[in-house]
């Protein structure tokens, strides 16, 4: 039985912020002023299978590094909007090009430019230390911090929920 309170059959896609939810909110600066970010290898695991599973997965960001870019885009990730000021404007192009219905999609946030497109989704969640503001309008709250596995966390849950976890694909990268 899942720790989540939501229908998971209906889930056919996740979007995911990266810094706090994909990566650590701690974030080194390179020599030359560019973030450099930790990310966790389970989370790319589990993206990377839900990717060759065939679920919509999109990264939502207001970050501009290469290298998240490059990150995702290694694990399988198609849909990467970087410099999201306001996130329902990819979020809404995403729905539009996908043509998946809000309902369907389970979003990770962390804090405050998160908050809109959250209200908009059929599955807001964020990790255990998101902002409070976020935390209250999330249906599911994982107990990993972010950048600690708490994507790996909601993809689990939402395959495990629809007999996907643990399948053949899961044998390999």
């Amino acid at each position: 039985m899942s720790k989540i309170n939501y229908d998971l059959s209906k889930i056919k896609a996740f979007a995911f912020d990266v810094d706090g939810v994909l990566s650590s909110d701690m974030v080194p600066l390179h020599p030359n002023g560019e973030p450099m970010r930790m990310v966790n290898i389970k989370d790319g695991y589990a993206i990377q299978l839900a990717v060759r599973l065939g679920y919509n997965v999109a990264i939502i960001t207001g970050g501009r590094t290469q290298a998240v870019y490059e990150r995702f885009a290694a694990l399988g990730v198609k849909d990467i909007f970087m410099g999201a000021k306001i996130k329902t404007v990819e979020y809404g192009q995403w729905l539009k090009s996908t043509g998946l219905n809000p309902e369907e999609v389970l979003y990770m946030g962390d804090d405050i430019p998160d908050y809109e497109v959250m209200k908009q989704v059929g599955l807001p969640t964020c990790p255990a230390d998101a902002a409070s503001e976020i935390k209250e309008i999330s249906t599911y709250i994982s107990p990993k911090k972010g950048g600690c596995g708490c994507g790996r966390d909601v993809i689990e849950e939402v395959l495990k929920a629809q007999g996907k976890w643990m399948v053949d694909e899961a044998f390999g990268w």
